[in-house]
């Protein structure tokens, strides 16, 4: 028994508001029977202490489902929405950007922002959920003053009811601890007192360190606005200061003073040899006209050959041109009609383009013509060479005389 239950309360102890009251208990089985003892009673603010857990306590409490995914839900919608209106006001509203038609807010590419704000929303709702649901942080708990509860991370088990509680009353409720089994005197627990109450330091920090966080806020925004002689304070240069010559600057080492160094003659960069003109530019010579009518002699010509044409024009050209070659891409139907400035590409079946040399169809690829941009980034020469001879057939297919079919090729046709 604890003596200390049987002594008259301290001056100072009268004077705490009460806390609730608290059982000790040896062993599980009677933890779970007092539990469900005072769960059938009524009781709604009390909880157990135990050294490990308990497996189906929570049933013997009568817990209901916690709040906490509603908090997490709540948050995860919120951060949902701010993420859809985000990107919807900056891109559709505050800086329309117009890229080939395309429209100014589409949802599949902002999937990505949309859930790392939802995940981000709800990691925050989940974490400061719990601690609002548990009133942490929490510097002290009345419990800790009853001295037999240092004993519940070793070998014992605590139940405790809140004065709080509807149907609490000292002596009844006493009286219902007693006859669960205990091991001890139900014990009265009385408030915090001032072992609640912050220290003075950690009031004097709380108040000097938000003050001395703007100070280097404050030294930041005025490096911005402010200009010096000196070089910047960097914590990681990375090589940013070195001994270099910037772009356009003098340089007294060569007679000239120039810092940039002509190209010496007859010199070429390293892996940029281009001896087929041919092959390279799609000209059998050094006139503008002088296009290749012929297909290099390095390309073999085959179905594979086409087939990797017909993927290349898909992927590259087929956005615009469709896949037919009309003109009937996705970007031209968007865009058509919807933007006053927008220009339809040219069918590749027109008359002009029909007669066209594979060279010059070539170079318009590489080099772009009129408001179609060069593709010399995204393909290779040869890919360019493939995306010709695949326009070449799709033009034949388009218009092939039905006389030069065979018997069993018309029969197929019609």
């Amino acid at each position: 028994m604890n003596a200390k239950a049987h002594s008259p309360a301290a001056p100072a102890e009268r004077t705490r508001p009460l806390y609730g009251v608290i059982a000790e208990y040896k062993d599980v089985d009677s933890l779970v029977a007092a539990a469900r003892k005072v769960r059938d009673a009524g009781y709604t603010r009390w909880d157990t202490h135990t050294p490990f857990p308990i497996h189906g306590i929570e049933g013997a409490m009568g817990f209901g489902m916690t709040r906490l995914p509603w908090f997490v839900l709540c948050c995860g919608l919120t951060g949902l929405t701010v993420a859809v209106l985000l990107q919807w006001w900056t891109n559709a509203v505050d800086y329309p950007f117009l890229i080939s038609g395309k429209p100014l807010f589409a949802l599949p590419p902002a999937i990505p922002i949309c859930f790392e704000l939802t995940v981000l929303f709800s990691a925050f709702g989940t974490f400061f959920g719990m601690l609002g649901l548990n009133k942490l942080p929490m510097l002290h708990h009345p419990l800790f003053e009853h001295e037999a509860f240092k004993r519940v991370t070793d070998d014992r088990f605590f139940l405790a009811i809140e004065s709080q509680d509807p149907k609490f009353g000292l002596e009844s409720t006493k009286a219902l601890l007693a006859s669960t089994g205990v091991c001890a005197d139900v014990v009265a627990v009385h408030g915090n007192g001032d072992k609640g109450v912050l220290p003075n330091w950690m009031k004097n920090f709380a108040i000097v360190m938000p003050i001395l966080l703007l100070v280097p806020l404050a030294w930041i925004v005025t490096a911005r606005h402010s200009t010096s002689p000196k070089t910047r304070l960097q914590v990681i240069p990375d090589m940013d200061q070195q001994l270099k010559f910037r772009n356009q600057t003098r340089n007294v080492f060569f007679a000239d003073q120039r810092n940039e160094r002509p190209r010496v003659e007859g010199t070429i960069p390293r892996g940029l040899l281009r001896e087929d003109q041919h092959y390279y530019t799609g000209k059998t010579g050094p006139g503008e006209s002088d296009w290749a009518t012929k297909f290099p002699a390095a390309l073999s010509l085959d179905e594979a050959f086409v087939a990797r044409g017909r993927e290349r024009f898909n992927i590259t050209c087929a956005a615009c041109h469709g896949q037919t070659g009309v003109g009937d891409g996705l970007v031209s139907q968007r865009a058509t009609g919807k933007y006053p400035s927008w220009i339809p590409p040219i069918s590749l079946h027109a008359e002009n383009l029909l007669a066209q040399p594979v060279g010059q169809t070539f170079s318009s690829i590489r080099n772009g013509i009129r408001t179609m941009p060069s593709y010399a980034q995204q393909l290779t020469v040869e890919d360019t060479w493939a995306i010709v001879a695949y326009v070449k057939a799709l033009q034949k297919s388009q218009a092939f005389p039905v006389e030069k079919l065979s018997p069993e090729e018309r029969q197929k046709v019609q």
